[in-house]
């Protein structure tokens, strides 16, 4: 019996730093992405984090739990 496909997927936000994604549905040539920063609070629980595009360098902040979504994100560059 086939598991139902998920739409999350697991992720250890202590490890996101410099890790590499693509979005599934890229926008103004914008697929591939690299976390560039973490945004911790005082407990150094991760919070957010910082995608920056490789083809234009451009940044944005994002809650790391967006990069759950398989339905927008892909880990790695394909």
């Amino acid at each position: 019996m086939s598991r139902p496909a998920t739409t999350q997927q697991r992720l250890n936000p202590h490890k996101l730093l410099l890790s590499k994604w693509t979005a599934a549905h890229p926008v103004k040539r914008e697929k591939h992405f690299l976390v560039s920063e973490l945004f911790c609070d005082e407990q150094g629980e991760v919070l957010a984090i910082e995608l920056q595009a490789v083809l234009t360098r451009r940044s944005e902040r994002i809650d790391w739990r967006e990069l759950q979504n398989v339905e927008r994100w892909k880990i790695g560059w394909t």
